[in-house]
């Protein structure tokens, strides 16, 4: 070999090594996370929603250039059914690369799903459902959740619906425990502020007529139809009560705060109450930043009412990785010390069930076709009147 070549050998040779170490550099450990949410089905557009914020948290932490590992999102659909959320879980969860995940929208699948992530020692936090027995039937050390419950949310309905001066109010809810769970609490807040529920009648969660249910309603006349339930029964719930002349105030739980609850009835949307968990996304402290770098994404769906909440709940996760390795049970452990720590929808500490205790309900009332906040609508200022409003 001539010296010119010998030259070029060891050169090339050095860059080799100089690459393979760049390379090596470079290179970061893989760590699977998951999600589970209603991907299809009646109340797929806040699982898609959710999907997407809980992608974005993974996009922006792999983007980051001080993040130590790279992060791979396993998604699955629970279709908003118990049984179909117990095998998303047990799949989920028996990936033991997997090292946490972000869960549920519907309480009724999170509820059925719990026992599953304690078994396998996977630890997640959820990010819709607000069923309290998700957090506080039992002690798993497994479950977090970022949103407030049903409990904080029934005690701002009874308080606005008895500021306002309603009285007598009827039930209606379907008989998953998401329903029963509010049909519970809405009737306690009620009951202790003076109000009367003159009737209670419980539907199921794919029931299409309910002119039975409405007519021993109208029968009652109550001031207001309480609904506890998820979009696609509201709809038609709220469209038949139109059909059989109940002019109540349709007052609605967390589960119809979503643009198709107000696609599927256009103009009967007018008027109906709802609350929720949180601020609007635009008012939250990341609310901005948020909406920024998921609109730069171009996802197919808004991130819906409980996106931002999914993005916090992702972020949490990745977090907790970052700071004590992929290693569930030291994850575990990092998020039963949750305290005050910020996130885009505000301050959040865990108790000892693992419970969000900072928890802001907003009031909402539907006008002219959009979720508006209670105190900033022509209804809170005396513009317009709910029915049988003074």
């Amino acid at each position: 070999m001539s010296r010119f070549a010998r030259q070029l050998s060891t050169i090339f040779g050095c860059a080799l090594i100089v690459g393979a170490l760049t390379s090596t550099a470079q290179a970061k450990d893989k760590v699977k996370v998951g999600f589970i949410g209603p991907l299809t089905g009646g109340v797929s557009v806040n699982g898609l929603g959710g999907r997407n914020s809980a992608d974005l948290a993974v996009k922006l932490r792999n983007a980051d250039p001080k993040a130590k590992y790279e992060y791979e999102l396993v998604v699955l659909d629970d279709e908003c059914k118990p049984n179909v959320a117990v095998q998303a879980a047990t799949k989920l969860a028996a990936d033991k690369e997997i090292i946490g995940a972000a869960t549920h929208y519907c309480s009724s699948t999170a509820i059925a799903a719990v026992d599953v992530y304690h078994k396998f020692g996977l630890p997640v936090i959820v990010w819709g459902a607000v069923l309290p027995d998700i957090t506080y039937r039992n002690k798993y050390a497994e479950i977090h959740r970022v949103n407030g419950t049903m409990i904080n949310q029934n005690d701002a309905n009874a308080a606005l619906i008895t500021k306002l001066g309603y009285k007598n109010v009827a039930i209606i809810h379907d008989t998953t425990d998401y329903g029963k769970g509010h049909n519970e609490y809405f009737t306690k807040a009620l009951t202790k502020l003076g109000g009367k529920v003159v009737g209670t009648f419980g539907v199921t969660a794919d029931q299409q007529d309910f002119t039975a249910e409405l007519t021993q309603i109208k029968a009652l006349n109550p001031e207001v139809v309480y609904f506890g339930g998820l979009t696609p029964i509201g709809v038609r719930i709220r469209a038949q009560m139109d059909k059989l002349g109940i002019k109540a105030v349709f007052d609605g739980t967390s589960g119809i705060v979503s643009d198709a609850f107000i696609q599927g009835l256009g103009p009967l949307a007018e008027g109906t109450l709802a609350f929720r968990e949180g601020a609007p996304t635009e008012k939250l402290p990341g609310g901005k930043f948020f909406m920024e770098k998921y609109t730069a994404q171009k996802y197919d769906n808004p991130p819906e009412a409980y996106g931002a909440f999914a993005y916090a709940a992702m972020d949490m996760l990745l977090n907790s990785i970052e700071k004590v390795g992929p290693n569930r049970k030291k994850v575990i452990a990092d998020l039963a010390n949750v305290k005050d720590q910020d996130s885009i929808v505000g301050k959040i500490t865990f108790d000892d069930h693992g419970q969000n205790t900072v928890a802001v309900i907003t009031k909402y009332v539907i006008q002219d076709g959009k979720f508006i906040e209670w105190d900033d609508s022509e209804y809170a200022s005396g513009k317009r009147k709910l029915p049988g409003q003074k």
